[in-house]
């Protein structure tokens, strides 16, 4: 049987790469970050670039994710049984909530947006669909956590990144607030991943009773919280009745 091969591993690295970056990366970051050549990472890239599976800016010349590798994702999201049993459910919040709506799923240490519904309202927002989230820093990531559909040695043992002043970066504190998480049933943050912005969110479960993914509400942490920080009851009555409604599509027993 014939060995792996090494050029299509090389790609598969720096669009990893690329997906988990905050932002475009130059050439020499690509090399330097996977011990490449910069002659064999400009090769890659520029293949990549040919088939529209990677962009690069004009002005600083640095490369991002391309067009075509998104609507390669999009067309797997589209059947992906979780996302089509929860999209009428995740407008449905929105609509009733007046949030915008996000559905994630574990993959490879992070949370994967598989859904996005904006805020029904005229603000300028970004479709976050194949966006990778930090599990301990986002309240869908805390869900997936608390409730075992992620591992959390993994992430303990290569270290909890501070996004903010209130991102949780000790182990005991993402140890009580994911106990809090599996009391409660639902997760939060509050200005853990981006300042001024939090968010809700809440388990979905498949046949069994095994959490599968998790549905959250996000925005303007004066819109989610109340006075004090914490999530606004009626949006969690809200977030808990559409998790519910999904897992029971799924499979669930009721619970």
């Amino acid at each position: 049987m014939a060995g792996p091969v090494q050029s299509i591993e090389r790609a598969a690295a720096i669009l990893r790469l690329l997906a988990g970056g905050s932002g475009r990366l130059g050439l020499g970051e690509v090399a330097s970050s996977l011990g490449l050549a910069k002659g064999t990472a400009h090769g890659i890239l520029r293949t990549l670039q040919h088939v529209d599976f990677v962009e690069q800016d004009e002005a600083t010349g640095k490369y991002q994710l391309g067009a075509a590798l998104l609507h390669l994702g999009t067309s797997y999201l589209d059947v992906n049984e979780l996302r089509s049993r929860s999209i009428n459910w995740a407008d449905a919040l929105a609509a009733r909530s007046g949030e915008a709506v996000r559905l994630g799923t574990p993959l490879e240490g992070k949370v994967l947006v598989v859904h996005h519904v904006f805020r029904p309202d005229d603000t300028l927002q970004t479709l976050d669909v194949g966006t990778l989230l930090p599990l301990h820093a986002s309240s869908l990531g805390k869900v997936l956590l608390a409730f075992g559909a992620a591992p959390v040695d993994p992430l303990l043992e290569a270290g909890l990144e501070g996004y903010t002043r209130h991102t949780l970066v000790h182990p005991d504190e993402l140890s009580r607030a994911l106990a809090e998480v599996r009391d409660l049933g639902w997760g939060a943050e509050v200005q853990e991943m981006s300042m001024g912005e939090a968010g809700a969110a809440a388990p979905i479960r498949g046949q069994g009773g095994l959490v599968v993914g998790a549905i959250g509400v996000s925005g303007p942490v004066e819109r989610i919280c109340d006075t004090q920080g914490r999530p606004q009851p009626a949006l969690i009555t809200l977030l808990r009745e559409a998790s519910r409604a999904i897992s029971r599509d799924l499979g669930a027993a009721r619970w």
